[in-house]
């Protein structure tokens, strides 16, 4: 009678998240410029019937592998091209990566430690607010997490041949799956962890248990046949992709991403809040032994933490959500930690620090507005100001809460920090819609929309927004501004006008024209008397169009 009983609440708790889950992803407008770049491909997709060659702007576009761009364009071809739906593979994903880390943790440790895995992953806020954004990151991580717990599953001493292969097979194709979302780091980063882990532990068979011949041909049986037919269609795609996007980038600061090596140790604090209390400790449970097994799963976990958060950071190229891979793993460490404190200590430290953070963002919300550069971005800052009173407020409500819950119902004050938390990281992700009105081309375009012929040209003079091609429902020519499509434009320069004289030109001849540009440059063509018709502005950009 209990068991069924837990596993009707189970189900309905699950239940109830999956609606919180998803339930926010329509709301915010697409924020440029990955939600903007990676909703406008996977259109281009739909629009063209090309779901080979990516492109941007009906430019050439191979800086990342297609999986994404193909979930996405499936979504916009069943359900619309929405906001909800260029989210869904991120929201998708994101939900996926829990999931798996309460099943593989629960199976590698115990039910309890699970639970509580999938609730400090669901909670921690890197993991939270990354989840809820249409960017390539959380694909991966999840797929690459997924991947490192079924490899330590397969390697399980209690588990039988047949079960150990499907794991293996499954670990697998995981990594064929993270290798299509973002490249070489699918296999790379967990081959290099099998490799450390075997040489540390001694464990010289490990490396001929995984596999190896019978897996790498099953990645690529599955991502082999994209990179040969795209590079077959695109003879210029190798030499960009492998050389520019992989050895450059993670050896020059040719992306113009270079950060101090400390750069993600505040990424990480930040990232794991509200579980900071449990971030060290954690990892001092995954250098533990369990002397009766073979496989040590928790110090499997660990060399991948330290890897990978090694690896991005010596790398000239850095995002903060470049470790959003390890949090899972992080997770699972964290739970196995907590799983194993005394009456007296259980997450009091958490609790204290969720509570410490709520007191500290409520004396510093205020100051927020400070940073507000011109007065519409002080009015954008007030817009703001009430969903990071109410995250603070959050945070510290479940600090307390836990701190007083913590002795008596430990599982219940996890429960009540990791939900104050994920409600915290929800008001900072919907909150940020404010910023949309800078940051996001959703307004101007869809003034305009309806307004446009589909056959008149359209330029972009001296601006690049991501987002509003998507919202126009077109793509744009470029002017005088090449920024990430200059790949693109160099194998296609009739696409590109590279002067403003040359825009002038085109402009004076055509006998319908529309065009996007910034106030300046508006400013600076006016005074030449080009002549042109404003039709709408926001705080940065100027929409016109030919008399």
């Amino acid at each position: 009678m209990i068991q069924p009983l837990r596993r009707r609440y189970g189900f309905l708790l699950g239940l109830i998240f999956a609606v919180l889950w998803f339930g926010s992803i329509e709301y915010r407008r697409l924020i440029d410029p990955d939600e903007g770049r990676y909703a406008e491909i996977s259109r281009e997709m739909v629009a063209s019937g090309d779901w080979l060659t990516p492109r941007l702007n009906d430019l050439k576009y191979f800086e990342k592998p297609p999986l994404q761009y193909w979930a996405t364009a499936t979504a916009f071809t069943l359900f619309g091209e929405h906001q909800w739906t260029a989210r869904l593979w991120s929201a998708l994903t994101g939900f996926f990566g829990i999931l798996f880390t309460i099943a593989a943790t629960g199976r590698l440790f115990n039910p309890t430690t699970g639970w509580i895995a999938g609730a400090v992953l669901a909670s921690s806020l890197l993991w939270n607010l990354i989840g809820h954004i249409n960017t390539l990151d959380m694909g991966v991580s999840a797929f690459l997490a997924a991947a490192v717990f079924a490899l330590c599953l397969a390697q399980r001493d209690d588990a039988t041949p047949a079960e150990s292969r499907r794991w293996q097979d499954g670990a697998w194709a995981l990594l064929a799956l993270a290798t299509l979302s973002k490249g070489l780091i699918g296999i790379v980063l967990p081959a290099a962890t099998v490799v450390l882990y075997t040489v540390w532990q001694r464990d010289w068979g490990f490396i001929a248990r995984i596999r190896p011949w019978r897996g790498l041909t099953l990645l690529l049986f599955i991502t082999a046949p994209w990179f040969i037919a795209v590079s077959l269609v695109n003879p210029e795609f190798a030499n960009f992709f492998f050389i520019h996007e992989h050895l450059q980038r993670f050896l020059t600061k040719v992306h113009h991403r270079y950060e101090p090596m400390w750069y993600f140790i505040p990424i990480l604090m930040i990232g794991m809040l509200p579980w900071l209390g449990s971030l060290l400790p954690g990892l001092k449970a995954g250098f533990s032994r369990n002397v009766s097994q073979r496989f040590q799963p928790q110090r499997f976990l660990l060399v991948w933490v330290v890897l990978v958060f090694l690896f991005f950071s010596v790398s000239d190229s850095k995002l903060a959500s470049y470790i959003l891979p390890i949090f899972p793993a992080l997770a699972a460490l964290a739970a196995l930690h907590l799983g194993r404190l005394t009456t007296k200590q259980r997450h009091i430290g958490d609790a204290l620090f969720s509570g410490g953070i709520g007191l500290m963002g409520l004396f510093f919300v205020p100051l927020v507005i400070h940073r507000a550069a011109t007065l519409e971005m002080e009015a954008i800052y007030r817009i703001y100001q009430p969903w990071l009173y109410a995250a603070a407020a959050l945070f510290l409500v479940g600090g307390v809460a836990a701190f007083f819950l913590a002795r008596k119902h430990p599982l219940s004050a996890i429960g009540a920090l990791a939900a104050a938390s994920f409600f915290s990281g929800q008001a900072i992700i919907l909150g940020h819609d404010a910023f949309g009105a800078v940051n996001s081309a959703h307004d101007i375009a869809l003034q305009i929309r309806s307004q446009v012929p589909p056959n008149v040209p359209f330029y972009s003079v001296n601006t690049y927004d991501q987002s509003f091609q998507f919202y126009l429902q077109r793509t744009t020519t470029m002017v005088d501004y090449k920024d990430e499509l200059g790949f693109g434009i160099r194998q296609e320069p009739q696409k590109f006008i590279p002067d403003i004289n040359g825009f002038v030109a085109a402009w004076r001849q055509a006998p319908a024209a529309w065009a996007l540009m910034p106030v300046d440059t508006w400013k600076q063509l006016a005074a030449q008397r080009l002549p042109m018709i404003e039709v709408t502005r926001d705080l940065r950009r100027v929409i016109v169009r030919k008399p």
